[in-house]
């Protein structure tokens, strides 16, 4: 479970994030560019790699077995992964907690999520493999399960740098804009509303002329209008989530000429 820590995250002090994984060059290499990257270079984000293989202690460095009862494919054997992380744990500075298994079954991940852990004091990622990970590990190694949507995936590391990304953002000083991520998609429950930028036309489709109205109370009434609108059109779950539109969301949604929408999804106007 996550807990909203108690304290607001400072630009003077590094969020730590580490990731195990069989494959670290994919976190490495992706980590050195765009907001992620420049997040580590302003010192706002302290990022580890740790690789599971190093904890394997045969030969052949074997991190994987056949599953008990039967069955295809291969399962990421505890071993090493019990190794690497209590070697890790036992080094100077240690692990952050909590650590999450990413894996199907666990919490969605969500923008809350990404709000919560860009607050707290560090985390760790453990990326599955294969089949799936020795239950033994999800019982007593890590602290909780994440899943970034209902899909699979060969293994756990584009699922990590999803949440790296997604968490990363959010630090202080980390994008350009203060503002940009309280405007963004799922910031308030909500999608995003439409953007626009130069040329005014193209291609004979204008801009809507209250964004060039620069009237600024126009425009903030356009954006939410617009917002609710696309959100009660493509995703009426997150509205539901909120509790339904308030009278006042009905009342704008209808000014902005979107009678229809709202008599489809039964609101009166």
């Amino acid at each position: 479970m996550l807990v909203p820590p108690d304290h607001d995250r400072t630009e003077s002090i590094p969020l730590r994030i580490d990731v195990f994984t069989l494959f670290p060059e994919a976190i490495d290499a992706y980590s050195t560019v765009s907001i992620v990257g420049r997040a580590r270079q302003r010192g706002a984000l302290d990022l580890r790699t740790h690789d599971v293989r190093s904890g394997a202690v045969d030969a052949h460095r074997s991190v994987d077995d056949a599953p008990f009862g039967g069955g295809p494919g291969m399962v990421l054997a505890p071993e090493p992964v019990f190794a690497v992380v209590d070697r890790e744990e036992a080094a100077p500075g240690g692990v952050p907690r909590p650590l999450y298994l990413l894996a199907p079954s666990g919490r969605r991940f969500e923008q809350s999520t990404a709000v919560e852990l860009a607050a707290s004091d560090g985390f760790s990622l453990l990326c599955g493999r294969y089949e799936g990970v020795d239950q033994r590990v999800a019982d007593h190694l890590v602290d909780g399960e994440l899943s970034v949507g209902d899909f699979v995936l060969a293994g756990g590391e584009l699922a990590a740098l999803v949440i790296v990304e997604a968490v990363t953002r959010l630090l202080p000083g980390v994008l350009g804009n203060g503002e940009s991520a309280d405007d963004e998609s799922f910031a308030d429950g909500l999608l995003e509303y439409p953007q626009y930028t130069r040329p005014a036309r193209f291609r004979g489709w204008e801009v809507p002329d209250v964004l060039r109205s620069g009237d600024h109370g126009r425009v903030l009434r356009w954006r939410r209008a617009q917002a609710l609108a696309r959100t009660l059109q493509r995703r009426p779950d997150l509205i539901e989530r909120r509790g339904g539109l308030s009278p006042d969301e009905v009342v704008l949604l209808a000014e902005a000429g979107e009678s229809r929408l709202l008599r489809d999804h039964g609101y009166d106007c």
